[in-house]
């Protein structure tokens, strides 16, 4: 049982570092040999947890030699767009003008009722409102709607705000991120007078305090 124990953790470290290693996409964005590498590596790995009668190096060797062909076939589609046409396919425009492209629904294998759903949860109900949407060789669909139906931005609007920062987390369940306040170029006093304002006296008892995107103190206690 120790043996099975030890093969599992080896295996289970192997493809963590292998999926890693692959980016960090999720499963609905690969594509389909990053699907089909995935599924690979997975089944490579299950083999030797549950016979312990096959050599652990044997499946150790196949997921390597998988994810350098995963690493190889990426750096080769970076180079060259042939290669990626070849190997992940095209995107494919499904609506245009408002009118639906049933021949590439059909080339493509994706019907009608899939079609409209994607789109119902992108927000758009109305066919008339898209002036095209592109299925993504990743599976997603994109949609860029008509310009009459296009949201107004600030810039419409001629509303001039300061752009956003990323949010900075300084506390998280009442302990202190030191390389947040390093980044910030803050001191653990700074925090602590911070949290004084708002009749905080320990950094315990605040589950999250971060600077947010509009550079902002915001905090929650835990309870």
């Amino acid at each position: 049982m120790f043996t099975v124990l030890i093969r599992t953790i080896i295996l289970y470290m192997l493809v963590l570092f292998t999926m890693r290693i692959m980016g960090k996409r999720q499963i609905g964005q690969l594509e389909p040999f990053e699907l089909s590498i995935t599924i690979m590596i997975s089944e490579l790995a299950s083999l030797p947890m549950q016979d312990t009668k096959i050599p652990l190096i044997n499946g150790v060797i196949s997921i390597i030699t998988l994810l350098v062909l995963e690493v190889f076939l990426a750096a080769l589609q970076l180079k060259n767009e042939k290669t990626r046409v070849v190997i992940t396919g095209k995107p494919s425009i499904v609506i245009s003008k408002g009118l639906i492209n049933i021949t590439e629904l059909k080339d493509q294998q994706l019907n009608l009722n899939d079609l409209l759903e994607e789109l119902r949860l992108k927000g758009y109900f109305d066919i008339a409102d898209i002036e095209y949407a592109v299925l993504e060789t990743s599976g997603q669909i994109s949609v860029l709607p008509k310009i009459k139906n296009v949201p107004a931005t600030k810039k419409d609007l001629k509303i001039n705000e300061k752009e956003s920062a990323l949010p900075v987390t300084l506390i998280m369940d009442g302990k202190i991120n030191k390389e947040s306040l390093i980044y910030l170029h803050k001191t653990e006093n700074w925090l602590m007078d911070q949290l004084a304002k708002h009749q905080i006296t320990s950094a315990e008892k605040v589950f999250l305090a971060c600077i947010d995107s509009k550079e902002k103190f915001y905090y929650q206690n835990k309870k």
